[in-house]
């Protein structure tokens, strides 16, 4: 049997994580909103998704705004590290 990662953050906080999946789910179907998470994190959450808005703490948006990734799959990578 598998046993869940303890040791991993993200499994702490269950609606961080549903945020976060709910960002990249936005940039896999949309290139626009895509495009600006690579090149600006921040200003991407803070714009939201055809009228969806992220429930981000600072803390998780800062994190979010020092990833610098030229990929989604790269940004993803980066933002499991966050």
């Amino acid at each position: 049997m598998i046993k869940p990662n303890s040791s991993t953050h993200n499994a702490q906080n269950p609606l961080k994580n549903q945020e976060l999946s709910r960002i990249l789910s936005a940039a896999v179907v949309n290139s626009h909103f895509r495009s600006m998470l690579l090149s600006d994190p921040i200003s991407a959450i803070a714009s939201g998704y055809s009228g969806e808005i992220f429930s981000l703490g600072a803390k998780e948006q800062e994190r979010l705004g020092s990833i610098r990734a030229s990929s989604l799959a790269d940004f993803a990578v980066q933002l499991s590290a966050v």
